[in-house]
């Protein structure tokens, strides 16, 4: 039966989690019948779903060198934003679903003067990190910054991403995006966890409708693989030894905040019986590694990793900040268990019969976790069990009921 509704997405990118992410929440609409189409600023669209870039090679560079000088993340892309803004009129959609508003592709005076003065339809918006409630960056555990409670200054960040190399104007883009982002009173709030729930009731957007829906990952995919032979030529494909115990981690992109000096530590360390897999390295990482650690820039298909995350004896994710964690899932999806920090979402994510959470992020902390996984003997099956309630379908059905509200 066919809905006759129109729904608009807009984020960054189509890949990467939140593209993922997007594309899912898009077919599942389609499918119910609403009419759908996403837009993005940055790189390939979709191939198999409705799908506009409007971003350029100038929009972009040109908002990196404005960034970069004058920390002004979300005011260069004007005629690019322009540009959007006219197929947003032309579309004329009855939602309107915000992904993430940063990357250097939209200018966010001109989006939100037309969603606050022209748009009369229902906006949600998915807060993927905490760059909407700052005044610069999208985490800050790690920088043990609480500024963004009430107001940012002398951003302790101002290095790291959106890189600002000039001025610190963290100050005025915190109170720029409060003026903006609360005129809209419409405004649907959706965190991927509680975690993040709790950290945009203690923001700005407190008043605000928030919503708890949690990422999800193909259960089609990623489950336990029990296959000898495909279990022996993934590992044989990238050079693993089937002798050895898998300590895994996967990262998009591996940096200070991931956990990659963790690692590099705990190799140092762990008996010779096990090995260390790292994929998402790049090449230039890959060549500093030590010995016990094996470097992946990427594995060939999500089939093949979900194998690898079967092969693994335990996936460990020392990152400091997430705001959920769709590779831990994924691990748990294929009966692995985890070592996790308690110092963000992920927590919310392992039990004790799925893994440990760590309070301290030391090699000598993880050592002991393992051993104690070891000795626990902890159920490959019932880890995977666990990790069934963050499936997509269950992420995209929960979506649409919020739409249909």
């Amino acid at each position: 039966m066919k809905i006759n509704k129109k729904i608009v997405q807009i984020n960054t990118v189509c890949n990467t989690s939140t593209g993922q992410i997007m594309h899912d929440i898009q077919l599942a609409a389609q499918r119910e019948g609403y009419d759908t189409i996403s837009f993005v600023g940055r790189r390939k669209v979709y191939t198999d779903l409705k799908c506009e870039k409007f971003g350029n090679f100038f929009s972009f560079w040109t908002h990196v060198v404005l960034t970069v000088l004058f920390d002004c993340q979300g005011y260069g892309s004007f005629f690019s934003t322009k540009k959007l803004i006219k197929r947003l009129r032309e579309e004329k959609p009855d939602i309107i679903h915000l992904h993430n508003l940063h990357g250097y592709y939209l200018n966010l005076p001109l989006l939100f003067r037309y969603l606050d003065n022209e748009f009369k339809g229902k906006i949600y918006w998915t807060f993927h990190d905490c760059w909407p409630f700052t005044g610069h960056c999208p985490y800050f555990v790690m920088a043990e910054c609480d500024k963004w409670k009430r107001g940012c200054y002398k951003c302790p960040q101002k290095s790291q991403y959106p890189i600002s190399l000039c001025f610190d104007a963290s100050s005025l883009n915190y109170r720029r995006k409060k003026a903006m982002f609360t005129a809209l009173e419409s405004l649907v709030i959706i965190t991927p966890s509680e975690w993040m729930k709790d950290l945009v009731k203690a923001s700005f957007f407190n008043t605000m409708q928030v919503n708890v829906i949690n990422n999800g990952i193909d259960i089609g995919i990623f489950h336990p693989c029990q296959d000898i032979r495909q279990l022996r030529d993934v590992l044989h494909k990238y050079n693993i030894p089937s002798n050895k115990k898998i300590l895994l981690g996967v990262a998009s992109i591996w940096e200070k905040r991931k956990g990659l000096d963790l690692f590099i530590s705990l190799a140092e360390q762990i008996p010779e019986k096990y090995i260390i897999v790292l994929v998402g390295l790049t090449p230039r990482q890959i060549k500093r590694m030590p010995k016990s650690i094996i470097g992946l820039v990427r594995v060939e298909s999500k089939e093949e990793l979900a194998i690898l995350y079967s092969s693994s004896q335990i996936f460990i994710n020392p990152s400091m900040e997430e705001s959920f964690s769709l590779v831990t899932v994924e691990a748990m999806a294929c009966g692995t268990p985890v070592i996790a920090l308690d110092t963000s979402a992920v927590k919310e994510l392992v039990d004790t019969e799925s893994g440990i959470v760590l309070s301290e992020n030391k090699p000598e902390a993880y050592i002991d976790a393992i051993q104690r996984i070891e000795n626990a003997e902890m159920r490959r099956e019932k880890i995977a069990e666990s990790a069934c309630k963050y499936s997509k379908e269950r992420m995209v059905d929960r979506v649409l009921q919020l739409y249909r509200e």
